[in-house]
């Protein structure tokens, strides 16, 4: 699964990767950025097949446009390209709501008996990513419309399975536009997407702090060194 990524960089590095832009009254209530913690429930800038010029301010965690509760959004962090057409908390949203998720890195627990040690995965060729994903709208009983998103995954590449085994579905820069394009079909669009190249993914070990949501500064995503001390990112 995915459950913890960072966003560090500011809407202008974000803007130029993209090609995309905030709306300015979505700057003027929302400053998210740099997080180097994003967690489930948190608000960050997604790019939708409706509107791939502009950012919006979505939260992690599919909401159903037919569900009852919002919390059923903790529960559909992801979703298993293996078996997203199936479900139906995400098979319409996977013909006419899939969007880009933009990450610069994510993190995973590595498990070894009873000790947990995380992990954080970069793309060494892309600065800033992106991981297929899907949104939905919803409006709860009081009428408020919440807009959320799941992230795809999939089996790790060979390079990183020994710490999970599954990674976000990352993708390639010309595969953003054919994820975002709804006049190809789902099932077609799903074959795109493959583990990222071994040689462009880097993962080495942060700080314990990352797994605590109130933690968010810059030492967690250093690399910490075998030995337990902090050293630098290059």
């Amino acid at each position: 699964m995915c459950g913890r990524s960072s966003l560090t960089k500011s809407e202008k590095e974000l803007e130029a990767r993209f090609k995309a832009t905030f709306y300015s009254e979505d700057l003027e209530k929302y400053n998210p950025l740099p997080n180097y913690n994003v967690a489930p429930t948190h608000i960050m800038p997604i790019l939708t097949s409706k509107d791939p010029s502009h950012f919006l301010p979505m939260r992690w965690g599919l909401v159903p446009f037919w569900s009852k509760d919002i919390k059923v959004g903790y529960k559909l962090i992801n979703a298993r390209i293996e078996t997203v057409l199936e479900k139906s908390a995400f098979k319409y949203a996977v013909e006419k709501r899939r969007c880009l998720v933009p990450m610069d890195g994510y993190y995973e627990w590595k498990k070894e008996g009873v000790k947990k040690t995380p992990y954080r995965i970069v793309v060494t060729d892309q600065e800033i990513f992106s991981v297929a994903g899907l949104w939905e709208n919803w409006k709860s009983p009081e009428g408020l419309l919440i807009q959320s998103f799941t992230v795809l995954t999939q089996p790790s590449s060979p390079s990183i399975a020994h710490i999970h085994d599954r990674m976000p579905a990352i993708l390639y820069k010309h595969q953003e536009e054919d994820w975002l394009d709804m006049n190809i079909a789902s099932i077609e669009v799903l074959t795109i997407i493959n583990p990222y190249d071994d040689p462009r993914l880097r993962a080495y070990p942060v700080s314990n702090r990352i797994g605590k949501v109130t933690e968010n500064d810059a030492d967690l995503i250093s690399e910490i060194s075998e030995g337990g001390s902090q050293s630098t990112l290059f």
